[in-house]
C-alpha cells in the first residue's frame, strides 16, 4: 500500500497569512495598544517621506531656476583678450580692435548660436536726488532682444524696439531710483573727456525706454544696457569692444567647445564659461544636496524604527497566538511572513501617503508659500539674500523614486528582525504559562 501523499505546501504569502496579518493590524487598544503604535509608525513615515520629497523638490527647483537665470541673462562663454601693453600710457590694454572679425570666426564654430560684442563699465546712475552704482553693458539692439531673460518673456515694461534711442535698466535699479519708462536718468563716469588738467567726469542723460526683470536680484539691481555705439562713445572705446558674449546651443557641454572657441578667437584670446563664473556656488549646492539627503535619510530611518517598536509589542502580546499557530502546523517561514506583512504594510502605506503629500506640496508651492509669506508679514523670503524672487519647486522622477526606494527599503529591513524573533519563538515556551 503506497504511503499517503503529504498535502502540498502553501505558497509564500498565501491568503491566510495576509488574513492573520490584517487581523493583527486591526488589534484594539485593549489587546496591547498595538494599533496606536501602528498609527504612530504610519504618521512618522508619512511625515518623513513628505519632508524628503518636499526638500528634494525645492532643491531641484532652486538649482534649475538659478541655473536658468544664469544662462538666460548672461553669456554662456565670454571671450576676451589677454591684452598688451599700450606703448603710450604703459597700461595693459585688453580691448579688442578686431572684434568684428573675431566674432565672425567664432560664429562659425559648431554649436555657437550667437556672438555679440560688448562694451562694459561701472558708473554711477542718478535720478533727481537718488544715486546708485550700476554696471553698463553696451550691446547692439538686435543682440539685446535675443537675450532670453532680458529681451523676451513677461514682466518687462516699455518698448524694447526703442532701445536704440534710450537706455534699458533692471527693475531693481528702477525701484532704487524710483523711475519708470519715460523718465530721464544720468550716467556719471569719472573717466570722461581727457583735458590738459586731467580727465573730466562725463555726465550723459538718457531716457528710460525699457525696464526688464531677469529673475535674479543681483542682475535687476545692478545692470543697465546702452546701445553699443553710444557705450563706445561714453566709455572712450571708439572702434573697439571689451569682450564678446557667446551663446551656445547646449550650455551643459560648453567645456567641450573650449578648444574650438580658443582657436577661433585667435592667439591672444581667453575664455570664461558660465561654469567658471558660478563654479563655487554650484559646488556648494552639490555639497548641500548630499548633506540634506543624508540628514533626511536619517529622519526616515528614525521613523521606520517605530515599526520595530510596534512589532516587538505585537509579538509580545501575541505570543499565545504564535504558539497555537505553530502547533496547528504553521512553519517558521509562515510566522515570519505574517509579521513581515504587518511591518511592511505600515511602511508601504506611510510611503504612499508621504509621496502624495510631497507631490502636492511641490505642485502647489506657490499658494502655500504665499500663505506663509502673508503670515510672516512678507518677510519669509528676502531676494537680496536668496538671489531669486520666489521659492521654486520642481518634481523630478529620480527624486521621488529615491525617496520611495529609501523608505520602502528601510521599512522592509527593520521589519525582518522582530519578524524573525516571532518565527523562532518556541511554541512550548509560548504556551507554558497560558
Amino acid at each position: 500500500m503506497p504511503p499517503p501523499k503529504r498535502p502540498p505546501t502553501p505558497a509564500p504569502f498565501a491568503r491566510y497569512e495576509w488574513m492573520i496579518a490584517w487581523r493583527y493590524l486591526r488589534a484594539r487598544r485593549a489587546e496591547g495598544g498595538v494599533s496606536v503604535m501602528t498609527w504612530i509608525s504610519l504618521l512618522g513615515i508619512t511625515l518623513a517621506v513628505f519632508a524628503l520629497i518636499a526638500t528634494l523638490a525645492v532643491r531641484s527647483g532652486f538649482r534649475a531656476e538659478f541655473v536658468d537665470t544664469i544662462l538666460g541673462a548672461n553669456a554662456h562663454v565670454t571671450v576676451y583678450s589677454m591684452g598688451q601693453i599700450d606703448p603710450v600710457t604703459g597700461r595693459l590694454d585688453r580691448t579688442m580692435p578686431d572684434y568684428a572679425k573675431i566674432a565672425a570666426d567664432i560664429a562659425k564654430v559648431p554649436g555657437v548660436t550667437r556672438v555679440a560684442p560688448l562694451v562694459k563699465g561701472q558708473v554711477m546712475i542718478n535720478a533727481r536726488t537718488r544715486n546708485a552704482g550700476v554696471e553698463v553693458f553696451g550691446i547692439a539692439p538686435a543682440d539685446l532682444r535675443a537675450i532670453p531673460r532680458i529681451g523676451q518673456g513677461d514682466g518687462h515694461l516699455g518698448d524694447i524696439g526703442r532701445f536704440g534711442s534710450g537706455i534699458a535698466i533692471g527693475s531693481g535699479v528702477a525701484r532704487e531710483l524710483n523711475v519708470g519708462v519715460g523718465d530721464t536718468i544720468r550716467l556719471i563716469s569719472p573717466d570722461g573727456v581727457k583735458t590738459p588738467f586731467g580727465a573730466k567726469p562725463r555726465v550723459s542723460p538718457f531716457e528710460v525706454v525699457y525696464v526688464f526683470t531677469a529673475g535674479r536680484y543681483d542682475i535687476d539691481r545692478t545692470r543697465v544696457y546702452l546701445p553699443f555705439d553710444q557705450a563706445q562713445s561714453f566709455f572712450n572705446r571708439q572702434g573697439v569692444a571689451d569682450e564678446l558674449e557667446v551663446m551656445v546651443a547646449t550650455p551643459e557641454t560648453v567645456d567641450d567647445m573650449a578648444t574650438a572657441l580658443l582657436g577661433a578667437g585667435g592667439p591672444r584670446a581667453q575664455i570664461w564659461t558660465w561654469r567658471d563664473a558660478s563654479s563655487g556656488f554650484l559646488s556648494a549646492l552639490e555639497i548641500e544636496d548630499r548633506v540634506m539627503f543624508v540628514i533626511l535619510s536619517i529622519l526616515v530611518l528614525i521613523a521606520t524604527m517605530n515599526i520595530v517598536s510596534g512589532l516587538i509589542m505585537l509579538v509580545k502580546n501575541k505570543g499565545r497566538d504564535i504558539g497555537i499557530l505553530r502547533t496547528m502546523g504553521l512553519t517558521e517561514g509562515a510566522i515570519l511572513r505574517v509579521f513581515f506583512i504587518c511591518g511592511a504594510f505600515t511602511g508601504i502605506l506611510g510611503t504612499v501617503f508621504g509621496v502624495v503629500l510631497g507631490c502636492l506640496f511641490a505642485l502647489y508651492i506657490d499658494p502655500i508659500f504665499s500663505f506663509i509669506n502673508s503670515l510672516s508679514g512678507g518677510n519669509a523670503w528676502d531676494p537680496s539674500i536668496r538671489g531669486i524672487y520666489y521659492l521654486p519647486a520642481r518634481l523630478e522622477l529620480d527624486d521621488v523614486l529615491s525617496a520611495v526606494g529609501l523608505s520602502l527599503g528601510l521599512s522592509f529591513v527593520v521589519t525582518i528582525f522582530p519578524a524573525r524573533r516571532a518565527a523562532r519563538m518556541n511554541p512550548v515556551e509560548a504556551l507554558r504559562y497560558e
